[in-house]
Order: structure tokens, then sequence, then C-alpha cells
């Protein structure tokens, strides 16, 4: 199969939002930090042009790479003539997620811990509306 990283953000955004009214926090958590890195990964390739090379397949936070999604989008989002429209904030809202948070038990998450990383995806689905009206979608 292959990736469609837009529509993977949205399916994981609309669950993540509905596990999130119910109180479900580490599965919403879960699913916010795939929701942020998904709409990054298809963000970032519509301002490069292009598919995504393999090496460029991270997750949202890879604390053992150079880089993540967050690094590799605020690159090419810099580099690109509509780079202002897509403003991020200075701290990476991701930085004390972790994809492997998943086997956690679900004691470890609460609002406080979850609400950022909800802010964080809500932002990147605010670029996507952004990127599909100025036409790069």
């Amino acid at each position: 199969m292959t990736e469609d990283f837009l529509d993977a953000h949205q399916r994981y955004w609309d669950d993540a939002e509905r596990l999130y009214a119910a109180n479900r926090w580490a599965n919403a958590d879960h699913l916010y930090g795939l929701s942020a890195e998904c709409g990054l990964k298809g963000l970032t390739e519509r301002l490069k042009g292009t598919n995504l090379a393999r090496n460029e397949f991270l997750h949202i936070m890879e604390p053992k790479k150079p880089s993540n999604a967050w690094d590799i989008f605020e690159t090419f989002r810099a580099g690109h003539h509509l780079g202002s429209k897509f403003a991020m904030p200075t701290l990476n809202p991701f930085t004390n997620w972790d994809v492997s948070q998943r086997y956690a038990h679900q004691s470890h998450f609460n609002p406080a811990l979850v609400d950022p990383h909800r802010e964080g995806a809500k932002m990147v689905s605010e670029f996507i509306k952004v990127a599909d009206k100025e036409g790069l979608l």
C-alpha cells in the first residue's frame, strides 16, 4: 500500500478526539502524536514537491536521531515561499512524546500531559487547512 500521510493524519486526529472526549488519555495521547507526525510528513511532501525518502519516515520525536518529523518540516517550511503561513512555535510540544509510550500503563497519562500534544496536533490540522486554501494539497 502507498502512504497517504494526510488521510492518516485525519484518521488519527478524529479517533484521538473521540478518545479524549471519553477520558481515554493514553490512547488519545498516542494518536495525537501520530496525527501530528503524519500531518507534518504530508505537508513536507507537498512543500518538497516529492515523496519522502525512507530516511525521512521518522516519528514526531525520534530522540536517537538528529532530526525528526517536526524538525524536517521546519526545514522545508523555512525555505518555502509560503512558509510563513505555517509558523511553528519555538518549542516543539512533542519533546516528551515517544511512540514507545504506547506500552506505558494508562495511569501515567492525564490531561496535563495530553493537552500540549492535543494542541500540537490541532496546530498541524490547522496547517493542513491553510495548505488546502493555498492550493498546496
